[in-house]
């Protein structure tokens, strides 16, 4: 692709891109979990590659080419950011594949623009709320329960370098997705699709289906039975099956109780917001 501007090289990371005179395939902007970086979407790409699908994988300030940078504290200052750094693909219609705090982000940028589709992961409705402050933790129980959610490895954390590249930016995410207020009826106007794994502490099925009241088109819902909050990553050919089967059927999905191809393992209801 031609056309890169300044803010897409510093926020987009390309993994697998087309080579010349290969045609473009459809992208789909991957959004990091707190603490999280683009490099988290890597094998993702790989797999959705040959699939015709290009990941677009946010780099959020504050972290590995980026650590010169100040993190930033509000999702829809990231959101408008990131959008604005798409601009090169607005006209191909990218859809939006957020996990956790990144299903957040996803969502103001969904606001914002209008992707083919958004792919909410690991985090539950905006219009439920849990009282959260892991960002008010002390540095140790911070990292207690980052490990605790499997985010990150408890050896990599014992390293004291490496604790201090990794805390700013995750007590940084931590902040803001918990003083992140949306509205209650915010909604988009593209399909939603909610995952979340069924052992997930973060987010129950009912807060996951709750999703369904913030868009107007069609909604769908799939738990992963034995998945945790990061099912993503021992579940990647159940994700990669879910996401190349939406966007393959254009963003449509059946209407409840009509059978439909799914992932193998994968419970999932549909419905249309009334």
């Amino acid at each position: 692709m031609t056309g890169l501007t300044a803010d897409s090289d510093v926020w987009i990371r390309r993994f697998h891109p087309p080579a010349a005179g290969e045609p473009e395939r459809t992208p789909l902007v991957c959004f990091p979990h707190a603490g999280g970086s683009a490099a988290s979407f890597h094998g993702l790409s790989g797999l959705l590659a040959p699939a015709g699908i290009e990941v677009l994988a946010v780099q959020y300030p504050g972290r590995l080419d980026r650590r010169s940078e100040a993190p930033m504290e509000d999702v829809r200052e990231i959101a408008a950011a990131v959008v604005a750094a798409l601009s090169p693909w607005a006209d191909r219609r990218p859809a939006y594949f957020g996990h956790s705090m990144g299903a957040a982000v996803a969502f103001e940028a969904a606001r914002l623009s209008e992707p083919r589709m958004l792919f909410a992961s690991g985090r539950r409705a905006p219009s439920t709320h849990r009282a959260e402050a892991f960002h008010l933790l002390d540095d140790d129980a911070l990292i207690a329960e980052t490990v605790r959610l499997s985010g990150v490895s408890a050896e990599l954390l014992a390293d004291p370098e490496t604790r201090d590249l990794v805390l700013p930016p995750l007590r940084a995410d931590y902040r803001a997705i918990e003083t992140y207020r949306p509205e209650p009826d915010a909604v988009v106007r593209v399909p939603v699709e909610a995952i979340l794994g069924d052992r997930d502490p973060r987010v129950t099925e009912e807060e996951a289906r709750a999703w369904q009241a913030h868009t107007t088109g069609e909604f769908g819902c799939t738990v992963v039975p034995g998945g945790g909050h990061f099912y993503l990553t021992d579940r990647t050919d159940e994700l990669v099956a879910l996401i190349t089967g939406r966007l393959a059927a254009g963003a449509a999905v059946p209407a409840r109780g009509t059978a439909g191809a799914e992932p193998v393992s994968v419970a999932v209801a549909r419905g249309r917001r009334s």
